[in-house]
């Protein structure tokens, strides 16, 4: 199990982007478990939509990439502080089935579908209460780390 203060070590996201707040599993190499809690607190609920707040789809898939990419840095025994970004690279079939709302805990499991040549592919699926969010395939690409 990771806490935020481990995680910190993993992604490079400070808040307010870090939508990571717990790994709960991983498996170098298969996959990971993690979760958000979604708050009320959240800046993209200022304007998304203001009287009827709902996560934006594209940071739920933010989120599971951010999930992927600590799976990615325990499967390469890596960190950021080796040099080594993961970028996203690519999104496939995303699919959104309920809105996420402040409140919730999307749970994110993600995994690794291929694995070559620094490109990792993850299957992914985010829930709330056991039901379906949003599922997709995601694509991040390992580089050095910019300075």
């Amino acid at each position: 199990m990771k806490k935020i203060e481990e995680l910190l070590g993993y992604l490079p996201h400070r808040y307010p982007f870090l939508l990571v707040d717990r790994v709960l599993e991983v498996v170098p190499g298969e996959k990971v478990k993690g979760y958000k809690n979604v708050t009320i607190n959240e800046e993209f609920f200022l304007g998304h939509f203001p009287g009827h707040p709902v996560m934006p789809g594209v940071l739920i898939v933010e989120a599971m990439a951010q999930l992927s990419g600590v799976l990615a840095f325990e499967t390469r025994n890596l960190r950021p502080a080796d040099g080594v970004t993961y970028y996203l690279a690519g999104v496939d079939d995303a699919r959104f089935k309920r809105p996420v709302v402040p409140g919730d805990q999307l749970m994110m499991e993600s995994r690794i579908l291929a694995n070559r040549r620094g490109v990792m592919k993850f299957a992914c699926q985010a829930s709330v209460d056991g039901e379906l969010a949003c599922s997709a395939e995601i694509m991040c690409m390992e580089r050095a780390s910019a300075e």
